[in-house]
């Protein structure tokens, strides 16, 4: 068996339709009233003893993409994500995951696909005690029937890449918790799934530990090329690793968008809120914050030559440094072509902008 990496494409592997779930013996009743008479949360617990986990939540997540969902607690992050491989069944709408209509499934093509499609990585790590490291690793491929000699020889191989080759004979119990996470994660790897599924996987981790680990799936991430849905409820998490991030409130998805678009626009005073504490430096690209080249020619003395250049995705941190050290102008590039213009108003702005609203 041999670890292959899917190429990251633009093409559509998770997209999902309209889901709710509601909670309760009258959920069919209590989404139709929220359909027709615009119910909050509250009001469909106090009416129909339901609680509403997902309202009408629609997404779709590219090949090779790592897709954050955050929200606070009860925002229903968690309840969407487990609609993916139907550990819970939606009340409404329809899943699709490269191409299979999950809902779709009979019960022994369901436990296939995701066996063969989907990884899990859990916040409590749910390794087995009684299981050696090695045996925890190859647990996915045993499932599978695969034979010993074989399962065994691909799960050395994937815990020398997440880099605990050394201790495939241990337990559980004589690995630190991030050792363990990172154990929970080769055995996810282990199946060579199509999708990840991260479920707040370093929440319980200290703050040092959690920074190595999110190091390490980046590491993973760019080596691997898997789709990821990965689950936190911290924002400062979300923006270091998520290529998009959706934000969810009381079951529904507020807005979608990159950490960039998120904090320059945010959809609503909950999301405005929400990223509020998020620096700006490290977020903010040139080409927000640029003016485009044609339109400052039209007002100002052509640029000399040896201004400095930036390209279109430099951070607003370096953008501060190059104007301390230079008054002119800064020229921002894509592909060696000049698109854009920064001047120190334009940073100033920017930064006073994101003070405001912190």
């Amino acid at each position: 068996m041999t670890i292959t990496s899917p190429d990251t494409t633009d093409d559509v592997v998770i997209e999902i339709s309209n889901v709710w779930k509601i909670f309760g013996t009258n959920a069919l009743e209590a989404m139709k009233s929220i359909r027709e008479e615009g119910l909050t949360k509250s009001e469909v617990l106090a009416q129909f003893n339901a609680v509403v986990g997902v309202a009408d939540a629609s997404l779709s997540i590219n090949r090779g993409e790592i897709f954050c969902v955050m929200g606070l607690s009860g925002s229903g992050k968690s309840t969407l994500v487990r609609h993916f491989n139907r550990l819970l069944e939606p009340t409404a709408g329809k899943i699709v995951i490269d191409g299979t209509d999950v809902l779709a499934l009979e019960n022994t093509q369901l436990q296939q696909f995701r066996n063969r499609n989907i990884g899990m990585v859990f916040q409590n790590f749910a390794l087995l005690p009684h299981r050696s490291v090695l045996d925890n690793v190859a647990m996915p491929l045993e499932i599978r029937r695969v034979s010993k000699n074989e399962r065994m020889r691909h799960a050395a191989a994937i815990l020398d890449i997440v880099e605990l080759g050394a201790w495939g004979s241990k337990f559980a119990h004589e690995l630190s918790g991030g050792m363990q996470q990172r154990v929970g994660l080769a055995r996810a790897l282990a199946a060579n799934p199509d999708v990840l599924l991260m479920d707040e996987p370093f929440s319980a981790l200290d703050p040092l530990i959690r920074r190595q680990l999110q190091d390490e799936f980046l590491r993973l991430s760019d080596m691997m090329k898997k789709t990821t849905v990965f689950i936190t409820h911290d924002l400062d998490e979300a923006v270091r690793i998520g290529n998009r991030i959706a934000i969810m409130r009381d079951g529904m998805i507020v807005q979608i968008g990159t950490a960039e678009d998120i904090v320059m626009n945010p959809a609503d005073d909950y999301v405005a809120d929400f990223v509020a504490g998020i620096s700006r430096l490290k977020v903010v690209r040139a080409h927000v914050v640029m003016k485009p080249l044609d339109q400052y020619l039209a007002t100002n003395e052509p640029l000399p030559a040896d201004v400095p250049r930036v390209n279109e995705s430099e951070t607003l941190s370096t953008l501060i440094e190059l104007s301390i050290n230079n008054d002119s102008p800064i020229v921002v590039e894509n592909e060696n072509t000049d698109v854009g213009v920064i001047t120190k108003k334009d940073i100033l702005r920017t930064v006073i902008e994101g003070a405001e609203v912190s």
